[in-house]
């Protein structure tokens, strides 16, 4: 699959490391064509270049930019990402006095936002639930059982699309509903780092059903 990165930091970095070693085609794509190159060259990427090439690479578009910059750069790019699955792995997050807070206080999530900004696009909201470390594993493997990771999409292309790229990087895709709920997965981001800076531990709070109790 061809894969166009939007961003040179540490997740455009690490989930595109883990979708080259899968055997896909990627291309980062920054402001700053230096450190577009710099990450490609790191993650033997297939190449880099400007925003725009990497909107216009290929099947799949990773947007791995600041939440706050990503509706204007989306919408800036709207003609290149029309008909292509674009992946918003953002945390829309911001500190306060009571802990971190989602930033789209209005009750849009951003994936919603970037939808709005490229219309033509097909927005997925995926791997926004884990540290950027998460992604170097090779798998991600817990306990003996592969990381599953939530999405959430609405358009049948857009939806295998995001299948084959969790599950080529040995994670099991977890279908969260359509793009209408993506603003759970973005307060759960939220509520889960937040344990993590706290020193807690998310998966304690969500035991599987297998071992609970048996009426």
């Amino acid at each position: 699959m061809r894969i166009g990165i939007l961003g040179t930091g540490g997740m455009a970095a690490a989930l595109g490391s883990a979708w080259t070693a899968a055997g896909h085609h990627v291309m980062i794509g920054g402001r700053d064509r230096v450190r577009a190159r710099q990450t490609a060259e790191r993650i033997s990427a297939s190449g880099h270049g400007t925003l725009t090439d990497a909107a216009g690479h290929g099947d799949a578009v990773l947007v791995a930019i600041p939440a706050a910059q990503a509706p204007a750069v989306v919408g800036g790019l709207a003609e290149h990402l029309a008909g292509r699955t674009v992946v918003d792995c953002t945390n829309p997050l911001a500190p306060t006095g009571e802990g971190l807070m989602l930033a789209t206080s209005d009750g849009t999530s951003l994936a919603g936002r970037l939808a709005m900004a490229a219309p033509g696009a097909h927005v997925v909201k995926a791997f926004n639930m884990c540290h950027v470390s998460i992604w170097s594993m090779r798998p991600p493997v817990f306990e003996d059982v592969a990381l599953s990771v939530p999405y959430c999409a609405d358009h049948p292309t857009a939806i295998v699309v995001t299948q084959t790229l969790i599950s080529s990087i040995g994670c099991t895709p977890a279908p969260c509903g359509g793009l209408a709920r993506a603003g759970y997965l973005e307060a759960t981001a939220a509520f889960a780092i937040g344990l993590w800076f706290a020193g807690g531990q998310p998966r304690a709070v969500f035991p599987s059903p297998a071992e609970s109790p048996q009426p």
